[in-house]
């Protein structure tokens, strides 16, 4: 790795994406560059080989995926399980064909077993099955460990992997159909203020805990990660902590300015019981941890959403 590397960014356009390429850019890196799947889609193998040949990689950092909450992933388990796994399989056969020189996968806290010992330790990794509401796309993203492991091994294939816990952040995806707990949390919660509603539905229990990692702080341990992580064993990027989703919410509505009550639906399922995240590794290998204050992250996120993605809702209402 050097500044003039060329590298390539898979999902370079998306919420994670666009902030790994501030990241880049802010190092130095002269020669990152990303597509968008209507230029190459990566579940087709020509596609892949076209990637290749025209933008001529000699790194990869494989951020691209089709993710959703626990909604999309139950409507949608065979999509999930079938595009993440062709994605991330064709990508680094057709890189190792090409010669690509570095290979980062960024994979999923959605792959540790359902009922993981908190803190989630990598070694823990393969000790049950995931959460069902999102085993499939967790299990796809968790072959990309296996294919890492098998090519440096026979091939000497230079692939390494972090497991990154819940993002949030400025440029989430708000969508009510397809987002995740916090960006859906947000928009119910602006919206009930912009109405005047004085309650809001929030799926499950609110006993569920999880943790969550601020977009930049993730940023910038992928390309830690892809400037010094040796080996293809998984390294844990999260935050280290933990919260109720019970507390989350209320901590959104209180940033938001909603004063009304919150009804919890318990017919709709809660997920993972606990989620969290043993970051001892990447504070060792990658000399990385995460920054950013939870309260501060979410005001920032709720701030984004009022004035950006609610403005140019206001402007263009065809647009959701």
């Amino acid at each position: 790795m050097n500044k003039d590397t060329r590298i390539v960014v898979t999902g370079g356009a998306g919420f994670l994406g666009r902030h790994v390429m501030a990241e880049l850019a802010s190092r130095g890196y002269r020669n990152a560059t990303t597509f968008r799947s209507a230029e190459y889609d990566l579940t087709h193998e020509t596609s892949v080989q076209r990637m290749l040949e025209d933008l001529k990689p000699q790194a990869i950092v494989h951020l691209a995926a089709s993710v959703g909450g626990i909604g999309a992933n139950r409507r949608y388990p065979g999509t999930y399980y079938y595009r993440n796994l062709m994605m991330g399989s064709l990508l680094m056969e057709h890189a190792r064909h090409a010669g690509v020189a570095r290979f980062l996968s960024v994979g999923t806290i959605c792959s540790y077993p359902k009922f993981t010992e908190v803190p989630f330790r990598e070694e823990n990794l393969w000790n049950g099955y995931p959460e069902e509401t999102n085993a499939p796309y967790g299990l796809a993203k968790k072959m990309l460990l296996i294919q890492s492991q098998a090519y440096r091994q026979e091939f000497g294939f230079d692939a390494s992997n972090v497991l990154v816990v819940n993002l949030y952040g400025p440029h989430d995806n708000f969508d009510p159909e397809s987002s995740h707990v916090i960006p859906a949390l947000v928009r119910k919660c602006v919206e009930a203020v912009e109405t005047g509603a004085d309650t809001i539905e929030v799926w499950g229990t609110g006993k569920a805990t999880r943790e969550f990692l601020y977009v930049e702080d993730a940023a910038r341990g992928i390309v830690a990660a892809l400037e010094k992580l040796e080996g293809s064993d998984p390294v844990n990027l999260g935050a280290g902590f933990e919260i109720s989703i019970q507390d989350l919410a209320e901590t959104i509505a209180r940033h938001s300015g909603f004063q009304g009550r919150l009804l919890w639906d318990p017919t709709k399922p809660d997920g993972q019981p606990r989620r969290c995240l043993d970051t001892t590794k990447a504070a060792a290998l990658l000399e990385w941890r995460a920054t950013m204050p939870f309260d501060e992250g979410l005001a920032r996120t709720v701030a984004f959403f009022r004035d950006h993605v609610r403005a140019q809702e206001r402007v263009q209402p065809a647009a959701r």
